[in-house]
């Protein structure tokens, strides 16, 4: 669920809690087992009940939050074949064989910043430093299994949680492998993800895992507003009474969701609706057949939903409209949504499939399913190795206005990073002490969490002198020892982009913005924080200030437009200030300023040498010991190497623009060991 800040999108999932209904699990199991189905369980086995025994009445989870029913079997609505999860029971028994208890499944959050271990579950040190017995404390894929797993801000939600989503929603399980824990349990929940796309948008790999998107808007309607207002002061005045006045609605479309999840495993879906599906997906030229099975899983739903016993044409299109937005993005930078007309092409190509007659059956299949189709596989061929949507925008360049420059086509950039060791935000581009990430060494003073060798390692010398007798440790608030850990953080890296006349000559501009373009995009594989500035004419302007929205950078850049002469000291003495700002706002994350420039200064605000205040204003910024890269943007045979100079006073790597390219520098490396 995606949109504007203020539209209540938490308020939305949070509420689906009191909607969905009970599930019966296995009592006193940790991870909610199902009772009717066998699993392999770290509590089991649980065997199968011969009859229910006993009903527990609806409560709420440990957080006082109201629990949502599991809904992984529903089609076509989280579009992942078992995202996984478990459950971590208030009492303190495990086992039970017979008998069974309904309660609600449970709606947990997923806070941006929890732990790893806090996710998928850790050594339960509490035992094993008092009993000395290695135990499994589940996390909150235990507790969301079988319920509803939600993420606000997913889009911030650091790279190796994201990970342990990834492989928990491909294998059906979670697996944990750590401090001496061997355990696998069940998975599967709904993974329901809130944000606002202007601090970033989400890594592709967990973008296509969901199966569905909604777009949330505010309402410009004046009466629409007005109700919005009143409900909820209403809501502040009297909670309670409230929820009594809607609480028969509420009623009403709960036993709607029963009764569509009854109806569900009844409706059909003909091979004409299958026709059009596949049409549609294949016209929109989506990655992969998740989009394919999704919108079908999510076409039966809205049947269902409708009280019909076929899926219709209408229920096809919604599902488009729910499953294929945020799947048609071929680029990071490419906008999401559908477009209506091509949305109406589709489904009329859709509707031709779907008018054409069944095929005979091949007599001779060539596999037990048929063979395939081999009818379409040379079309689908064609289609892979045909123009890609970036050609039309080459074909055109250069047939824009005089001063705007379509960016060059863009390539895999070597990796920059900022000197020395930070302590950012999670990332993948320098190296920093983090949270996670490979333990280096134990500290009594540095590091986060429990270092768990280094702990017993300090107390075992001392257990005789302390007089211990049982199996556990006795321990000393000195014994205690800290994990230092080294992963990767995210940078501010932030462009200052020469957009004087001198650049735009020979077409110079095309290749610097294909170099930025090709610069955000790294940025955003690396989960970076970016901003944009620009020098031109009479001065310089902050383009895009510091944020997580790569996109909008890749937006502004695209739309830069160039000439006059070059304030290259304005440029600079901007940077300075917007860094400044931000160490502020954020001072734990580390600055990378990127110069773009020929070093030709031909401007200054002070009406002095040009040069000579651009080289004080890259001072200025050494001084503040600003991590630097001056791209020098000069072409042609004659060099004045004027951006060498500026590099030099900014205490900055200067790299050659070509050198910019990983593919180069590999390719120049290979030659040197050959040699």
């Amino acid at each position: 669920m995606r949109g504007e800040k203020g539209t209540a999108k938490s308020t939305v999932v949070r509420a689906l809690a009191a909607l969905l209904p009970e599930l019966d699990v296995v009592p006193g199991c940790r991870f909610a087992c199902d009772p009717a189905v066998e699993t392999e369980c770290p509590d089991g086995p649980h065997g199968r009940p011969p009859a229910p025994v006993s009903i527990v009445s609806r409560a709420t989870d440990n957080s006082g939050v109201p629990g949502v029913p599991g809904v992984s079997g529903v089609p076509g609505v989280s579009g992942v074949p078992g995202v996984s999860g478990g459950a971590v029971g208030a009492g303190g028994a495990v086992g039970g064989v017979g008998g069974v208890e309904r309660r609600p499944a449970r709606l947990v959050e997923l806070p941006v910043g929890a732990t790893e271990d806090r996710l998928i579950g850790s050594l339960d040190l509490e035992r094993a430093l008092t009993e000395g017995v290695r135990a499994y404390q589940p996390g909150l894929l235990a507790a969301a299994h079988r319920g509803v797993l939600y993420v606000d801000e997913v889009n911030l939600l650091h790279d190796h949680l994201v990970d342990l989503l990834l492989d928990a929603a491909a294998m059906g399980r979670a697996h944990v492998e750590r401090e001496g824990v061997s355990v696998s349990h069940a998975a599967s929940f709904l993974l329901v993800g809130t944000m606002n796309p202007e601090e970033g948008e989400l890594r592709p790999q967990l973008l296509d895992r969901f199966g569905l998107t909604v777009t949330v808007k505010a309402a410009r309607d004046v009466a629409t507003r007005t109700e919005v207002i009143r409900r909820r002061l209403a809501y502040e005045a009297d909670p309670v009474g409230f929820a009594a006045r809607w609480a028969e609605q509420d009623a009403e479309l709960a036993a709607r969701i029963v009764t569509a999840r009854d109806r569900l495993s009844t409706v059909v879906l003909p091979d004409a609706e299958l026709r059009r599906i596949a049409a549609v997906c294949a016209a929109f030229e989506v990655d992969g057949m998740r989009a394919d099975l999704v919108v079908a899983r999510t076409a039966v739903a809205h049947a269902a939903w409708r009280g019909a016993d076929e899926v219709a044409e209408a229920d096809v299109e919604a599902a488009v409209r729910l499953a294929l937005p945020h799947r048609k993005r071929r680029d990071p930078f490419d906008e999401p949504g559908l477009e209506e007309e091509q949305l109406e092409d589709a489904m009329k190509q859709g509707a031709e499939h779907a008018a054409e007659p069944e095929p005979d059956p091949d007599p001779d299949p060539d596999g037990p399913d048929g063979g395939g189709l081999p009818g379409d596989t040379p079309d689908l061929a064609d289609d892979a190795s045909g123009p890609s949507p970036e050609q039309p925008a080459a074909d055109g360049r250069g047939a824009g206005a005089e001063r705007t420059h379509a960016p060059a086509p863009s390539f895999r950039t070597r990796l920059l990073q900022v000197p020395g060791v930070g302590e950012g935000a999670p990332g993948k581009r320098s190296r920093a002490r983090a949270r996670t990430g490979r333990v280096v060494r134990s500290s009594t003073v540095d590091g986060s969490g429990l270092h768990l060798v280094g702990t017993l390692g300090a107390a075992a010398p001392h257990q005789a002198a302390r007089g211990r007798s049982g199996p556990g440790l006795v321990l000393r608030g000195a014994d205690l020892r800290r994990a230092v850990r080294e992963g990767k953080e995210g940078n501010l890296v932030l462009f200052v982009v020469d957009a004087s006349g001198s650049m735009a000559a020979r077409q110079r501009m095309s290749a610097v913005s294909g170099a930025v373009i090709s610069l955000l995009r790294d940025a955003y594989q690396r989960r970076d924080k970016v901003g944009v500035i620009t020098f031109r004419g009479n001065g310089a302007e902050t383009a895009l200030p510091p944020t997580n929205s790569v996109d909008a950078a890749a937006a502004r850049l695209r739309q830069l437009r160039t000439g006059g002469r070059t304030p290259l000291a304005d440029g600079l003495l901007r940077a300075r200030k917007v860094l400044q700002t931000e160490r502020v706002r954020d001072p734990r994350r580390r600055p990378l300023l990127v110069l773009l420039t020929d070093g030709r200064a031909t401007a200054t605000g002070t009406g002095g040498d040009p040069m000579r205040d651009a080289l004080r204003a890259a001072g200025l910024l050494a001084a503040d010991e600003v991590a630097a890269v001056v791209v020098d943007c000069e072409s042609g045979h004659v060099r004045l190497g004027l951006a060498a100079r500026v590099a030099q006073a900014l205490d900055a790597v200067c790299l050659r623009l070509e050198e910019l390219s990983a593919d180069q520098v590999a390719g120049v490396v290979r030659a040197a060991r050959a040699a």
